[in-house]
């Protein structure tokens, strides 16, 4: 399954979701402004698009970028739980 695909039909088609949109669905427990300072400070590897140069600019999240960011973590896990299965 591709998880662009998924992506494109939760949120109707766009190509970049809303910051909010993100938070709400795959960053519960982060603000909007938490996301962006740890987007900004590394710890999280997600691009952020702005829709301008603004600083006041709407800010979202490509869905190509969030599908990646969502399949590198799945991968990650896959790969913890593969670990921890060996070392039992």
């Amino acid at each position: 399954m591709k998880t662009s695909f998924v992506l494109m039909a939760q949120y109707d088609g766009l190509a970049v979701i809303p910051l909010d949109f993100v938070c709400r669905d795959y960053f519960r427990h982060l603000t909007v402004e938490k996301l962006v300072r740890k987007v900004m400070d590394g710890e999280i590897a997600l691009p952020i698009t702005r829709m301008e140069g603004s600083q006041k600019a709407a800010k979202g999240v490509h869905i190509a970028h969030l599908a990646d960011y969502l399949d590198a973590q799945a991968m990650a896990a896959k790969r913890e739980c593969e670990k921890l299965r060996r070392s039992a």
